[in-house]
């Protein structure tokens, strides 16, 4: 199983070498060769596995030049009693054809822990493989969540350092605290003056430098990512949803080889495409329904063809998807147009924000993916819905996704059965799911919504306004490159 770029499909590499790089020398991100199918009766077998066997199995069909012992270890480590589910990634039914994917039973209190734990580890084991001498730095760009589980799972791991910007007012409070406050000798933090995207094209520019690349190199550094465009996140994420749909099959909800719909909240469309690529491997999923809040450029791109970014940037309550440039979909667009095309649409992108896949795409596009945003108000109504008549509490992002299922439901008819994917605890955005309920949270909504819903403040957030701040740097765009040079000093 080699990788190749989404912009150039003549160069081969190894899945470690794709996974210590993390994007491509050309700027692209790594892709496999090809999909390893799931048939039938593989699927079944899963079904009668717990969700870490379920994670060695489809993962190690990706990672050639990686044992079954090797990936038994890694899985043991990484979804261990730093999870505070036994499940790792429990289903919650909410009626007999919805479930919801609760992904945030890690560490971080994010879904980004089912990735982020795996990562460091595979991370790791990639360098040796691949002979890396130099030590690497894993530099990210968070829209408020990837931050917080990469320094986690990164925090003191020999050979590595780490660092993460985020933009400045663009993330909750509790994200940023768990950000500022965290603990470890390789980390760094600093906001960045700008949203997500200045953020995440910084970035990307410091990994397009070859000057400093060299002048790194030299003194003993490399640069890596933590983030979705390195293969490592990715794929980790797709076992989730083979997990779902085995545990809706436990459950009674379906037999084994009937259609789900999978609903998923996204921003840099690295979520979902997780869930295509398992059902490019076999898993039998009717449609995926995108959600999106008011930052609606993927909802526009679906119903539409045209990506564009030319249009006003909004702060949300679900502020980790307030992104305006959906990374992953790149990966997409090469799995349906190739490499030629997908290098194009990409230099559009970059010269005058946007660009236009045709009809023919689509279509194709349109027949596997439907679209729907909602804005604050409808987000905040999910969430005292969900309340008042499920008795199920969910967070901002958890909510979009509730109210793009109800769209699409009342739009198509279709009443399959659907898992509406979970990405965060609704306490790591306690004051807006405060705000929604109608609760007086005062200086603090962790404990005002624990004493409602009369549910524990998890672990991971309790106490962080206690914790000291050890990163309050605050750069503009154009210094991120130094700020990064002088970490590495």
């Amino acid at each position: 199983m080699n990788y190749f770029s989404t912009r150039n499909d003549k160069g081969a590499f190894s899945a470690a070498q794709a996974m210590a790089m993390g994007l491509a020398p050309d700027g692209g991100l790594f892709v496999p060769e090809t999909i390893p199918t799931v048939t039938l009766d593989e699927l079944k077998a899963l079904c009668a596995m717990d969700y870490r066997a379920r994670a060695v199995n489809i993962m190690q069909r990706f990672l050639a030049d990686f044992s079954k012992e090797e990936l038994e270890g890694f899985v043991k480590n990484a979804y261990a009693d730093n999870f505070d589910h036994p499940d790792v990634a429990p289903l919650r039914f909410t009626d007999e054809h919805t479930a919801f994917l609760e992904l945030w039973h890690g560490p971080t209190c994010a879904f980004k822990d089912m990735a982020l734990q795996m990562l460091p580890y595979l991370l790791t084991a990639s360098l040796k493989k691949a002979g890396e001498a130099r030590q690497v730095c894993i530099l990210v760009a968070t829209s408020g969540d990837t931050g917080k589980a990469a320094l986690e799972g990164f925090a003191d791991v020999p050979g590595t350092k780490i660092f993460v910007f985020y933009p400045s007012g663009g993330v909750s409070a509790i994200q940023r605290l768990q950000m500022v406050t965290q603990r470890g000798d390789n980390v760094g933090v600093c906001a960045v003056k700008g949203n997500f995207d200045d953020a995440q094209t910084g970035v990307k520019r410091i990994f397009g430098d070859a000057d400093f690349a060299a002048e790194l190199s030299g003194r003993g550094y490399f640069l890596s990512s933590a983030n979705s465009i390195n293969w490592g996140r990715l794929l980790p994420q797709v076992v989730y949803y083979f997990s779902a749909y085995c545990d809706f099959v436990n459950h009674g909800g379906l037999k084994a080889g009937e259609e789900l719909v999978f609903c998923v909240p996204t921003g840099n469309f690295g979520n979902i495409l997780a869930g295509w690529f398992a059902s490019r491997m076999g898993l039998p999923v009717k449609r995926f329904v995108c959600a999106s809040n008011a930052n609606d450029v993927l909802t526009e791109f679906i119903h539409t063809g045209v990506y564009n970014k030319n249009r006003p940037f909004h702060l949300t309550i679900s502020p980790s998807m307030d992104i305006l440039v959906s990374s992953n979909l790149e990966r997409l667009l090469y799995m349906l147009c190739g490499d030629e095309k997908t290098r194009g649409f990409m230099a559009q992108l970059s010269a005058d924000g946007c660009y236009d896949v045709g009809e023919t795409v689509r279509a194709q596009i349109g027949e596997q993916f439907y679209a729907s945003c909602c804005d604050d108000t409808a987000t905040k109504a999910r969430i005292a819905e969900m309340w008042n008549t499920k008795h199920y509490l969910i967070d901002t992002h958890t909510a979009v996704a509730a109210d793009a299922i109800a769209h699409y439901r009342a739009e198509t008819g279709d009443e399959t059965p659907a898992v509406v994917v979970s990405t965060a605890s609704p306490f790591k955005f306690a004051a807006d799911v405060c705000a929604a309920l109608d609760l007086a949270c005062g200086d603090d909504p962790l404990s005002a919504l624990s004493d409602f819903c009369a549910i524990p403040v998890p672990k991971p957030l309790s106490g962080l306004d206690q914790r000291a701040v050890r990163f309050d740097g605050v750069t503009d765009k154009a210094e991120m490159r130094a700020v990064v040079d002088g970490f590495l000093r």
